[in-house]
């Protein structure tokens, strides 16, 4: 029998079939762990109890699902008694693939978007596209759109092939594509004014075009949540990036390891240390040769070779720096990862562009150009992100929010009026009680 409660199911609403992760209890006979099984929709003991309402993804089916007492035949197991984890972990991969996939989409229609409106909408004299502040939120969509898909063909390249451990790939492409394509759809409403803030009904009603600009953004910013939210995504990542250096350490990343653990453990990762931190000093990057078969994009591939080293050498320092203390650390951490995350899609745009360029010199070119913008924006993100890896507000950050969580500055709340207090009709008034404007006061829903 199944008890329990599923929050957020996907389809569940109108489901027939399901596919239930639940945790089978150790007894003889019986490994327990989690457990994969099919099970019926119309099973006696199932409850779809509500469909649930987001900000974004209006047309989603997804609702809230109760087992009680649900009976299940042994033969609907999938894969054996716990191995229910290891076959959601197998499918992963596939599903965060497909969320760069979906923000590379949305990026080529905010491209298409931009252009035509920047082409069409004049100010001062100009259509908007002409002014630089517009250009540059032109420029960035189109570069991203570039880089966006790039990663995913890569990313998606390596899953095809198969035989690949692609975990750290897909993540990386997950978390960077759905940061940056929450950006691109920012810069296209911004782009498109007022008219980007306004629903795709409202200018329908009206007679002008029913561009959903905004509809895009809500729609994009669940990327940034669902497949692993972007702080999971960062220390799952970030696990993976300092694995070495936690084996290597041994006693010296345990907290509660003694004095002399931790010396013999010194003595251990020095011989290792020794051996590898001398090749992070020298690579393909300071040689102004190589990867002259990408041509103009070959400085950006230095770039990223170096940068990578670099990289090393910092999550090394980090290390040594804080040791036990490092997954503690999880700004620093996250930092890592965008910078790796990256140079990941600058090499990907690098190999693209290359590509295109054998199969269409004519469009070859303009992605080469496109390419070497996105290097040249990419490259700046690294620095800054760099330079913040020690200099940075993380301490600061964490007293602070410990002040807010003690109740030190409820003061600063003093003031407001909380609308998840009550959801009934609202009505704006003046000082005196009275309706500020009693023939157009309406019923709101908070």
């Amino acid at each position: 029998e199944i008890d329990g409660v599923k929050l957020w199911t996907t389809n569940g609403v109108v489901a027939e079939l399901l596919v239930v992760m639940a945790r089978v209890p150790e007894s003889p006979g019986h490994r327990g762990g989690v457990t994969a099984f099919v099970v019926e929709a119309d099973s006696p003991g199932i409850t779809v109890e509500r469909r649930n309402g987001f900000m974004g993804l209006r047309g989603i089916e997804n609702g809230v699902t109760r087992f009680h007492r649900v009976r299940v035949p042994k033969e609907n197991v999938i894969g054996g008694e716990g191995q229910g984890l290891k076959i959601a972990l197998a499918t992963l991969n596939t599903g965060r693939l497909s969320v760069p996939a979906c923000c590379a989409g949305a990026a080529k229609w905010a491209l298409s978007i931009a252009r035509q409106w920047s082409a069409e909408r004049v100010q001062w004299g100009r259509p908007i596209a002409e002014h630089e502040a517009i250009a540059a939120r032109i420029s960035f969509i189109a570069a991203t759109a570039f880089a966006l898909e790039s990663v995913v063909e890569l990313t998606s390249r390596l899953a095809d092939a198969g035989g690949n451990d692609i975990r750290i790939e897909a993540a990386l492409a997950k978390l960077w594509a759905s940061e940056l394509a929450w950006q691109v759809a920012d810069d296209l409403v911004q782009i498109r004014g007022g008219r980007g803030y306004e629903t795709a009904e409202s200018l329908a009603a009206r007679g002008e075009r029913a561009v959903p600009a905004e509809q895009l953004l809500r729609d994009l910013r669940i990327n940034r949540i669902f497949e692993g939210s972007t702080e999971i995504m960062h220390l799952l990542i970030a696990r993976e990036a300092v694995d070495t250096h936690l084996a290597v350490a041994g006693d010296l990343a345990e907290e509660d390891a003694d004095l002399r653990a931790k010396a013999r453990a010194v003595v251990g990762a020095s011989g290792f240390y020794a051996g590898w931190l001398p090749r992070l000093l020298v690579g393909a990057g300071l040689n102004p040769g190589s990867f002259r078969e990408f041509g103009a994009l070959a400085p950006h591939l230095r770039f990223v070779e170096r940068s990578a080293r670099k990289l090393a050498r910092a999550t090394f320092y980090g290390m040594a720096r804080w040791q036990a203390r490092l997954q503690r650390r999880q700004g620093f951490l996250g930092r890592v990862v965008d910078i790796g995350a990256e140079l990941f899609a600058m090499a990907a745009t690098c190999v693209r562009a290359a590509a295109l360029r054998g199969e269409d010199e004519e469009q070859g070119r303009t992605a080469e150009r496109l390419a070497d913008t996105f290097c040249r924006q990419s490259r700046l993100r690294v620095e800054r992100l760099f330079d913040a890896l020690w200099t940075n507000t993380d301490d600061e950050d964490r007293e602070l929010a410990g002040s807010v969580l003690r109740g030190d500055i409820t003061w600063l709340e003093a003031g407001i009026l909380d609308p998840s207090e009550g959801t009934g009709p609202w009505i704006a008034r003046s000082r005196s009680g009275a309706s500020t404007e009693p023939n157009l006061a309406r019923r709101y829903e908070l």
